[in-house]
């Protein structure tokens, strides 16, 4: 991404946020879920299994939570990715608010858990929010599916996929969350893949919401781009394969009384 000022990165960042909603059905159908192993790393710490699915999109957490044996609360702001939940979970109570006004009673769940949305929510304002609607020693917990750029054809997608709305890559600098409401942040990885063609991978990345916010023509041009490179990868090219991610989990006991 070109270095813009903080007024324009905000503004980004807020259309990016908002922007999976037009895309609904396709961020249902194409975005991976998160690994069995995770889920229950999470989940591990937690004395009950009322679950609030935070920011929860089309359900692509709730899904691997309820296999858990999980009873799961979502909460999502988007109308269209809610609508797109109901559709996939009839039987799960799916509420509108967000992470900074979460629309459930002090103490009514034994963890909370976000898939791929921490970094969208007002933190200073979300960490009290999440406290409040957690049990005494109820965890939270935030998952993370990444592309396992270890892999040299996964590291050469990257390049193609960046675009001008793209934020700058994670690096080992970047520090987990603290806040006085919770334990310290425990994080573990999970190796996780998922099954896709060079088409439906190229959908997939039209899901992304770096993709999405961009004029149509180069949106175009960019996923087109992103399927000549798939077509001419050995790996890639033909038929099915495992797309590679690692998945981050971090976790942290709600430990001080609420302010």
């Amino acid at each position: 991404m070109a270095d813009i000022g903080g007024t324009e990165k905000d503004d980004l960042r807020a259309r990016r946020a908002s922007s999976f909603g037009a895309h609904a059905e396709l961020y249902a159908q194409h975005r991976p879920d998160y690994p069995e192993a995770g889920i229950r790393w999470a989940l591990e710490a937690s004395g009950g299994l009322v679950v609030l699915d935070l920011g929860a999109g089309t359900g692509k957490l709730t899904g691997g939570l309820l296999a858990a044996g999980a009873e799961v609360i979502a909460v999502e702001p988007d109308e269209a990715m809610r609508a797109e939940f109901v559709r996939q979970f009839p039987g799960v109570a799916a509420l509108s608010g967000a992470a900074e006004a979460i629309p459930l009673p002090d103490g009514s769940a034994d963890a909370v858990m976000v898939g791929q949305a921490l970094h969208w929510f007002d933190q200073e304002r979300a960490f009290p929010e999440i406290a409040r609607v957690l049990r005494e020693d109820g965890v939270f917990a935030a998952l993370w599916n990444n592309d396992d750029d270890r892999v040299p054809w996964v590291a050469g997608l990257q390049r193609v996929v960046r675009t001008d709305s793209s934020f700058p890559p994670p690096t080992s600098d970047d520090k987990r969350p603290t806040h006085p409401l919770f334990s310290e942040f425990e994080q573990a990885e999970f190796p996780h893949t998922q099954r896709r063609t060079a088409e439906s991978l190229t959908t997939t990345i039209g899901t992304y919401s770096h993709t999405v916010v961009i004029p149509a023509r180069q949106r175009a041009e960019l996923l087109s781009g992103i399927s000549d490179y798939l077509l001419a990868e050995p790996a890639t090219a033909h038929g099915e394969f495992d797309f590679p991610l690692r998945t981050t989990v971090i976790r942290a006991v709600r430990r001080a009384p609420l302010l």
